[in-house]
Formats: C-alpha cells, sequence, structure tokens
C-alpha cells in the first residue's frame, strides 16, 4: 500500500464483502488506532497458545519414539493426520461461516484443541497419539479461517500488516513449543504435557471475549450496508484468476514441503548428522523457528508497501541459495543458514493470503481457510513423504532432495500486479 493509499484508508471507511453481493463497512482506521489493535493483539496472542500446543507433538517426537518404537514412518504419519485434518476442515469451515458467521466459534475450536492435548497426555498408543493429532487438527481447522477474518476486520486496510501481527503469534508460539518441551516435558516425561492444557483455557476465555467484539463489530456495520454499493468483482477474468490462484498454490507447496523437513526432522539430522543430545537439538529447532516469526512480522509490511509481488519474488526464489548450501554445511554454518532461510522463507505466507483475498473479494473464509489448510495439508503430506523417503535412504538425503524446492518461485512471473488490479477497481466504482 502506498502513502496515499494509507491516508485514503485514515480519511474513509473501507468496504469488506462479508457475505455474497453484501457490501459492509470495516472500521475506521480510528477506530483501529483506537480499538482493534487490541483486538489484533489479543488475536495473535490465542494464535501463539493454539500454535504453541500444536508445536508440542514435533518437539516431543523423539520421545515418542522412545516410548512407543516409533519409526519415521509412522512419526510423518502422526504429523499428517493432523495436517490433513486441519486441511480438509478450513475451507469447510471458512465457506460455512462466510454465509453465517459464527462469533463464538473461535471459542469452541480451541475446545477441541483442549481435548486433544489431554488425549495427548495421557495416551498409551500409537492409535491414541493419531486421535489426539486428529483433534488438536481440527481445532486448528476451526482457529485459523475465523481468526484470519476477524484479523481482516480489524485491518482498517492495512491487510498486510493485520495478517502478519496475527500470523506471528502463531510463529512464535511454534517456536516456543520445542523451547518448552526441552526443559519441561523431555524431563519430566509424557503426563506433563498435561500442564499445557491452562493454555488452552486461557485461550477460551480470550477468544470469548473476541468472539463479543466480532458480534458487536458485525452487528455495527450491517447497519450501514445500505450507505454502499457492493464491491465484488476484481478487474480480472476468471482465467486470469485461475492462473493466479495455481500460482499461488504452487508458492504454497514450495515453501510449506520444505518446512515440513525442517520442522519435523531438523532434530534428527543434528542428532544424527553431528552427535547433539535432545535437548542441544530442541534449541537449533527453536532458533529455526523464532527466525520463522521475525520473517513473518517483516512480510506482511513490506508487501502493504512495496507491493505484495515483490515479497513474493524474495521471499520463495530469495531462499534458494541457502537452501542449496544447508545439505553440505558443518554444525555452525547449518545452524546460520536454518535460520536465515527461517526469516525468507517466513516473509512469503501472509502476503500469498492477503493476495489471494484480494483476488476474490467476499469469499474471505473461503480463500483463508483454503490457504491454511493447504498449508497444514502440504506440511502433512511433505512430513510423511519426507519420513517415508527418509526411511529409505538417510535425512542428509532429504535435505539434498528438498533443496531445489524454491526453484518454484520462478512462478511468480505469472503473477498479476495486484497494485495495480486495486487502482482499476478503483477507478471502475469511481
Amino acid at each position: 500500500m502506498t502513502p496515499a493509499e494509507t491516508a485514503e484508508v485514515a480519511e474513509i471507511d473501507t468496504l469488506e464483502v462479508t457475505e455474497p453481493g453484501i457490501a459492509v463497512a470495516a472500521a475506521t482506521a480510528h477506530g483501529v488506532d483506537r480499538v482493534a489493535l487490541g483486538i489484533l493483539g489479543a488475536l495473535s496472542f490465542c494464535h501463539l497458545l493454539n500454535d504453541l500446543i500444536a508445536s508440542i507433538v514435533p518437539a516431543i517426537y523423539p520421545v515418542f519414539r522412545d516410548t512407543f518404537r516409533l519409526d519415521y514412518a509412522q512419526i510423518g504419519l502422526i504429523t499428517l493426520t493432523y495436517q490433513c485434518t486441519a486441511s480438509i476442515f478450513q475451507p469447510v469451515v471458512g465457506a460455512y461461516t462466510d454465509k453465517h458467521p459464527k462469533p463464538y466459534s473461535l471459542a469452541a475450536g480451541m475446545g477441541f484443541t483442549l481435548l486433544g492435548l489431554v488425549l495427548l497426555a495421557r495416551a498409551s498408543s500409537f492409535e491414541a497419539l493419531l486421535v489426539a493429532a486428529a483433534l488438536v487438527g481440527l481445532g486448528s481447522a476451526v482457529f485459523h479461517p475465523e481468526a484470519s477474518r476477524v484479523a481482516r476486520m480489524a485491518s482498517g486496510g492495512r491487510h498486510g500488516l493485520a495478517q502478519s501481527l496475527f500470523q506471528v503469534g502463531g510463529n512464535f508460539g511454534s517456536s516456543l513449543g520445542p523451547l518448552l518441551a526441552a526443559f519441561i516435558i523431555v524431563p519430566l516425561g509424557q503426563g506433563s504435557i498435561g500442564w499445557f492444557t491452562l493454555a488452552a483455557l486461557l485461550a477460551i476465555l480470550l477468544l470469548t471475549r473476541i468472539g463479543g467484539w466480532y458480534r458487536a463489530h458485525r452487528a455495527a456495520t450491517q447497519k450501514r450496508v445500505a450507505r454502499h454499493a457492493p464491491a465484488t468483482h476484481a478487474p480480472l477474468s476468471r482465467a486470469k484468476i485461475a492462473l493466479s490462484l495455481f500460482v499461488l498454490l504452487a508458492l504454497i507447496f514450495s515453501k510449506f514441503f520444505y518446512t515440513a523437513g525442517l520442522t519435523n526432522y531438523y532434530t534428527f539430522y543434528l542428532i544424527d548428522h553431528f552427535g547433539l543430545s535432545i535437548q542441544t537439538a530442541q534449541l537449533y529447532l527453536f532458533s529455526f523457528l523464532a527466525s520463522v516469526a521475525v520473517g513473518t512480522v517483516i512480510g506482511g509490511p513490506i508487501g502493504d508497501r512495496m507491493g505484495r509481488k515483490f515479497v513474493l519474488w524474495f521471499s520463495i526464489l530469495g531462499a534458494l541459495p541457502f537452501t542449496l548450501m544447508l545439505p553440505y554445511a558443518n554444525l555452525f554454518w547449518t545452524g546460520v543458514l536454518a535460520v536465515v532461510i527461517g526469516v525468507v522463507t517466513a516473509s512469503a505466507f501472509a502476503t500469498i493470503l492477503v493476495y489471494a483475498q484480494e483476488l476474490i473479494p467476499g469469499r474471505i473464509g473461503l480463500i483463508s481457510g483454503l490457504f491454511f489448510g493447504l498449508a497444514f495439508g502440504m506440511a502433512g503430506i511433505g512430513a510423511a513423504a519426507l519420513g517415508w523417503l527418509a526411511d529409505l535412504t538417510s535425512i542428509g538425503y532429504v535435505y539434498k532432495v528438498c533443496s531445489f524446492l524454491p526453484l518454484i518461485g520462478f512462478l511468480t512471473f505469472f503473477l498479476p500486479d495486484i497494485e495495480s488490479v486495486h487502482s482499476q477497481r478503483k477507478r471502475a466504482k469511481a
């Protein structure tokens, strides 16, 4: 977003289509400054709690491997179960809530996560671990599309910034999971997972408050519907939109397939390749996941200022030199390269999501659910496929194969300049 567009947002209400054919007014920028930034902060913190809980599962895979005598394929299957449950249900939830908004669904979704966490602490078999992973995945399926909608509602037109603030909470939560696992669950055992139910309960309380804001905000904006004309179409052909969505989905595949290899098998790589202890390897994993959080908070605002396509070029293709070097680096440079890769690749997702939302106005829930769901699905499929490949070869070989995935970033060439699309839309309205 240019400075002129930002000033325009500060002067007028922004329009968002939250139901088919109906345009409703979002909060003014003054309202966002005074109220909605608090909502974004609370939403980001709940995202932190949600993803902290979810990240506990891969963080303690070495514990589960020893306790249940799992092989890499079974470990990948746990991740696949969690990711695919979230992947399948997220677009379904998003499409439903586009037509039938449910302000308190956020708190209800966290309830599924709470149940999965309790079962995870008490599981006595591999099958129970799969059920627990499915419940946590179902909670994420409800949480992410609706939370993304609320973030957009609270953005005041600064969509990239709002999505980055929302997503960075999840990234920090994901980075804290391995750290807490290293110092709590590894020394105290599987039963100590139960302490994390307190995080889920806190999230339920906060999300209930956010649901109240969501309901009040929607009621207030519906009163302004008659003052605004519908704005449901972007000046792009269906073929161009379809091609753009295909490219965005390919970029999602590249980013999350590669990230799955680091998130789920980085500790094993460090343990097997460099002889590190479980706790030391968890610290390396924490540094990688923390770098992902830094990249996330950077990507959205840069996209608002410099254009979303620029961020996509940088975040996908820009990681290629570092991914190619990683499999051949020593321990020190492995840690450094993983951090650089985390920062660069993480800047993409907020931009991809906002770009897709702006391609198809009026389907915020569906688009958010589809892209969050695909991200989860790609991570799950990647974890399972890479686990299978690691059993056949080695973790080191897996990283060599995955190092070429950022080449898919060349497809960014086929994306239209979304900022030019917005300019055409404004001229059409005028």
